[in-house]
């Protein structure tokens, strides 16, 4: 079964031909050039392919997309804002190595503990929240400056330092 990681949302439509704008973090200006389809989440852990016609850069975070079966601007409309998720083939080719989104799929230690996989990258002004799965509940981790602590791309792990009592509101 394929690992899909969330990029974005098609957050409007655009023209009267059914385009569509995906604003997304892949973290650098792209077309998508090359790529076949993107997922919705039909129902949780389901995801349905739109294959991609056309593509076209608008901005550093957005890209024109147009659907195949999305030639009406009604059509488009209903599409958003949903999100927006790649198969982890592709996000590897699209997704730039240094932008935060590239710590999907990347496992969370805190001191000699495993604290899950990131499942989740939030970009905010002064800190990424990465979301995890912990004791069965979604947890929200903060890494900043200060709790960073390294970086193994190599075996996909982020070192961080937990603020104390942290872990407790979701356990």
């Amino acid at each position: 079964m394929s690992q899909y990681f969330k990029i974005g949302k098609l957050a409007a439509s655009t023209g009267l031909e059914g385009k569509l704008i995906l604003q997304h973090s892949l973290g650098k200006k792209t077309s998508l050039k090359g790529l076949e389809a993107i997922f919705l989440e039909d129902k949780k852990d389901s995801f349905l392919p739109y294959f991609i016609e056309s593509t076209q850069i608008r901005s550093d975070t957005e890209t024109v997309i147009k659907l195949e079966g999305i030639d009406r601007m009604e059509v488009a409309r209903k599409m958003t804002p949903k999100e927006v998720w790649m198969a982890e083939e592709d996000f590897n080719k699209f997704a730039a190595k240094a932008a935060p989104i590239a710590l999907l799929g990347f496992h969370l230690i805190d001191g000699d503990t495993d604290l899950g996989e990131i499942i989740e990258v939030i970009e905010q002004p002064h800190q990424v929240l990465c979301t995890i799965l912990y004791k069965g509940n979604e947890a929200l981790i903060p890494v900043h400056e200060e709790s960073l602590l390294k970086i193994d791309k190599k075996n996909k792990k982020v070192f961080v330092e937990i603020p104390d009592g942290l872990l407790e509101i979701y356990g």
